[in-house]
């Protein structure tokens, strides 16, 4: 049986907190600060600054990434 694929669309705003969940046990989030946007509406690529060490670099997150938004919780990707 085919399954359908669905689209995953995460948006952000400058300010906004990026956090990756870690992959295996005992690994650790990795958070960063979005600083700009460059997709359309919100939409990745995203230029972050990552909180443990204050490296900044350009990002397309997956579906281990959720975005904190300023003075909200966190939210997944939404499926369309």
């Amino acid at each position: 049986m085919l399954e359908a694929i669905t689209e995953v669309k995460m948006h952000a705003k400058a300010g906004d907190r990026l956090v990756i969940q870690g992959h295996r046990v005992g690994e650790h989030e990795k958070a960063a600060e979005i600083l700009e946007v460059h997709g359309e509406n919100g939409e990745p690529p995203y230029l972050v600054r990552w909180a443990d060490d204050g490296h900044e670099g350009l990002i397309f997150p997956g579906s281990d990434a959720t975005v904190e938004r300023r003075g909200r919780t966190a939210t997944r990707p939404v499926r369309s």
